[in-house]
């Protein structure tokens, strides 16, 4: 990943049992925060990482809209949700 950001989570255990992920993305141009849904047990690192593999799958999406033929990039993804701070 080119983009060297800091990245902190606080979770939450949710009634049904998953867990709640709020992270924050401290980046001096473009600070972000969001939520992510994990179903299962997860070490912080792999969390931390998952997050990391969508921002930048995100990146990518947005860098692949066609001008002339614009598509939406992906379909929607309801377990990772992601806003501009």
């Amino acid at each position: 990943m080119e983009h060297a950001e800091k990245i902190s989570i606080t979770t939450k255990t949710l009634a049904s049992g998953n867990c709640q992920v709020k992270f924050f993305v401290e980046d001096q141009q473009r600070p972000q925060y969001g939520y992510l849904l994990v179903t299962e047990p997860k070490p912080v690192g792999d969390i931390i990482e998952e997050i990391k593999n969508r921002l930048e799958q995100r990146r990518m999406d947005a860098m692949n809209l066609n001008p002339f033929f614009p598509v939406a990039p992906t379909s929607d993804d309801h377990n990772f949700y992601l806003f501009s701070a």
